[in-house]
């Protein structure tokens, strides 16, 4: 499993026989990120969003879903503002060659029990820590990796010149003064293997770069 960052929330992950593109409209649909054949989910719904691309499947709503050699599971969360108070987000967790992936997106920084059990174990979590009343802050994102555990943590939405948020987003070396977490490595992609995880490991933040 090999993982990408563009920006946002945007990251493309791709397996042996398959390619996802994750929350891929960026700056109101004024960039797009997703490609002729992928497989496009979005951790928001939204009924006015345009996917113009020749996609495989576009997934925006909870389920479970089989796309090539990925399981996908789709979890109902509440948005980050919370207004009105409807379970319009979903939490994604992709489980492909005994890696399992979990992308948060923009939701409420409470977790509920059945929540966390759903997710169940999860060896990577992609994170956002943006604040600012658009997402989840470097203390929301901490409260969040301490409930899931996983072993790897990617964090998203942080500031960034190429991209035009509603409000101004957290620095990312703001965001990871309130995480409390130093960077294990800045690279532009990851590659992940069930191999690279090993009980006991401490929880490693990994940059990447857009």
């Amino acid at each position: 499993m090999e993982i990408q960052f563009y920006g946002a929330n945007c990251i493309r992950i791709t397996t042996k026989k398959a390619t996802f593109t994750i929350d891929g409209l960026v700056n109101g649909g004024d960039k797009s990120f997703i490609k002729n054949g992928d497989t496009v989910i979005f951790t928001d719904k939204s009924d006015d969003r345009k996917v113009t691309n020749e996609v495989k499947l576009t997934l925006d709503k909870p389920g479970e879903y089989e796309v090539a050699d990925t399981s996908i599971l789709g979890i109902p969360a509440r948005a980050f503002s919370d207004e009105p108070k409807t379970l319009n987000n979903t939490i994604f967790k992709l489980e492909c060659e005994e890696v399992k992936l979990a992308i948060i997106g923009n939701i409420h920084p409470e977790l509920s029990d059945s929540q966390l059990e759903l997710l169940g174990e999860v060896d990577v979590l992609v994170v956002p820590v943006g604040d600012n009343e658009l997402t989840l802050s470097g203390s929301n994102a901490l409260n969040i990796i301490k409930n899931i555990e996983p072993y790897v943590v990617i964090p998203t939405h942080f500031a960034d010149p190429k991209i035009k948020y509603e409000k101004p987003q957290a620095t990312l070396t703001e965001a990871l003064k309130e995480l409390a977490m130093e960077p294990t490595e800045t690279v532009p992609k990851i590659k992940l293997k069930s191999s690279s995880f090993t009980e006991g490991d401490t929880i490693k933040l990994i940059v990447l770069e857009s």
